[in-house]
């Protein structure tokens, strides 16, 4: 059996990215794209990460992260400081630049939830999304299995 999933996840993706951006851009938002989005999605949902932390949260390669952190940080949406439990780790803490963002992020991220799910009911959202977690899942394992 021929099979495409992996393609059109990708294509998803690529499009869902673009389109998000450009919503971002048509809301005048330039303080963040929609990858450091990503980022700021997870430290709004629990500030003072490591850099491996957030590598894991947002699936993003420790060099992708720390380029995209030096930028962040740049811009004045995060800033690195020391663990006080361990001296080696940096921990990322949003400023409160990037806290006031959050109202806008969570409005442009619903209308892109609403246009993913157009047409379909909450059963069919809910089985979709159990698919995917598993394809997650399997993909994950594959890890633990090298």
């Amino acid at each position: 059996m021929e099979t495409k999933g992996g393609f059109l996840i990708s294509r998803i993706k690529q499009v869902g990215g673009r389109l998000f951006d450009r919503m971002l851009a048509e809301a005048d938002i330039d303080a963040f794209n929609g990858a450091q989005g990503r980022i700021l999605y997870v430290l709004w949902q629990g500030d003072g990460l490591t850099i491996s932390q957030l590598s894991a949260q947002t699936s993003l390669a420790n060099t992708t992260l720390t380029s995209m952190l030096d930028r962040m940080e740049q811009s004045g949406l995060i800033q690195r400081e020391p663990s006080p439990s361990d001296r080696r780790a940096l921990l990322i803490r949003l400023t409160d630049k990037a806290r006031a963002l959050r109202e806008d992020y969570d409005r442009i991220s619903q209308r892109m939830n609403e246009m993913y799910y157009l047409g379909f009911t909450e059963a069919e959202i809910r089985q979709f999304e159990s698919y995917l977690q598993r394809v997650l899942d399997n993909l994950q394992g594959g890890f633990d299995h090298e």
